[in-house]
């Protein structure tokens, strides 16, 4: 009995400090939950890290200290974020802007060179075949008149039609029918009316017949006009001195001799940047310089846009057809060009926002403490902005500079892995 007595006495005050152990942690504990809603923990190393406990960091398991008596507004970083891939996922604290919704006059620039208007090419042919007696062009790019005589050709079949002209003058002066084809024959073949009178009055056939130039303008060979343009290359015609053609050279009925181009028609090509073709349109104002002759702007309009990419080319090529233009505009001229745009009003957000990853673009979305990347359609650059057709709002909160975020070796890989 007094075994037992013992006992119970050795459990009372055991059982007493159990209770206020009770008690007091009950207490603690009410008191610690008030308090979690007004002190912050956060880590020495890495500050981005913020809880509203104690414990440790989970970045690098140090003990988190307190911050401060702040309120409970910010997001808890968990373990779950920090260890998600930095190619998706970033945990920092940044700059960051949002995608500005605004119309921006836009002018697109552009180089390209000064060309010949391929539609103002005129060919000078031979009516008749024979030699070349006397030549009276010498060099390509000679500018001649309408009228102006090129060359004197012997022609034994041209001999032969005058002298049938004059035999009939002479011989069936009656035969009106004859003599009007036979000189309707000689009109045909390159001889002008004066030339004609001159034969049936002097009863002499002309045996050098002179050609004369229909065209005002640039004479060219024909050789020099089909030269191939090197590829990926801005460049023009190519222009040759010596002409192919030389006195005593015989020349065929019908073949090709001359070609001239008009001097005051002219075409602006330019290459525009595949980012900027879809805002290209026909009728747009564009305003030209020379560049060896920066002083002068000539003014013009997209009047043609080639429907195809040129070979090993992938940028976008238009024609300005320049009309009345001076002697001051030389071949082959190197130009930039500034083509003023419709107004667009979309999304735009500053270049170093936008990571270019071949055909994908990505972005840096705020998340709470945390950057996620997403995947936006670009459009047109303008300055140091560019356009953003779809997967973003203008409620989303960007990274200022998403190169600034990137992993390049991580993104290369998840990207490599994702096409397979």
């Amino acid at each position: 009995m007094k075994k037992k007595l013992t006992n119970y006495l050795l459990l009372g005050p055991f059982l007493a400090l159990l209770l206020l152990s009770s008690c007091g942690g009950k207490s603690t504990q009410t008191a610690s939950a008030r308090q979690v809603d007004s002190i912050a923990y956060t880590c020495s190393m890495h500050p981005q890290v913020i809880a509203y406990h104690s414990g440790n960091c989970p970045i690098c398991s140090m003990r988190l200290i307190k911050k401060g008596g702040q309120n409970g507004t910010n997001t808890i970083i968990g373990l779950n974020d920090v260890l998600k891939p930095v190619s998706s996922t970033v945990i920092t604290s940044v700059s960051i802007i949002k995608p500005v919704e605004k119309e921006i006059a836009d002018s697109i620039t552009a180089s390209g060179y000064i060309d010949f208007d391929a539609t103002a090419f005129n060919n000078i042919s031979a009516r008749f075949s024979g030699r070349i007696e006397h030549l009276y062009v010498k060099s390509a790019l000679q500018e001649i008149d309408s009228g102006q005589i090129l060359m004197e050709v012997y022609s034994p079949e041209m001999v032969t039609a005058q002298q049938d002209l004059i035999y009939l003058t002479k011989n069936s002066a009656n035969e009106t029918a004859l003599i009007n084809s036979a000189k309707e024959r000689l009109l045909l073949l390159g001889i002008n009316e004066h030339q004609i009178e001159r034969i049936i009055k002097s009863g002499l056939p002309l045996y050098k017949l002179p050609i004369y130039s229909p065209y005002s303008g640039h004479i060219h060979d024909v050789q020099h006009m089909q030269v191939d343009r090197p590829k990926n290359e801005i460049k023009g015609f190519e222009t040759e001195q010596a002409l192919m053609i030389k006195e005593g050279m015989y020349i065929e009925k019908g073949q090709i001799l001359f070609n001239v181009t008009n001097p005051h028609k002219l075409w602006a090509i330019l290459k525009i940047d595949k980012n900027s073709a879809m805002a290209v349109h026909i009728n747009q104002p564009v305003k030209i310089s020379l560049q060896d002759n920066p002083n002068k702007t000539i003014f013009g309009k997209v009047n043609f846009i080639e429907p195809a990419y040129r070979p090993d080319d992938k940028n976008l090529t238009i024609r300005v057809y320049l009309t009345h233009a001076d002697h001051s505009i030389k071949i082959n001229s190197l130009i930039n060009a500034a083509i003023q745009s419709n107004k667009i009003k979309v999304l735009w957000v500053p270049r170093q926002a936008v990571i270019h990853l071949g055909n994908h673009h990505l972005v840096f979305i705020k998340s709470g403490a945390v950057f996620k990347t997403r995947e936006v359609l670009t459009g047109i650059s303008v300055g140091n902005e560019i356009q953003i057709k779809s997967g973003i709002s203008k409620a989303d909160t960007l990274a200022a500079n998403a190169q600034y975020l990137t992993d390049s070796e991580s993104f290369i890989k998840i990207n490599s892995h994702e096409k397979q």
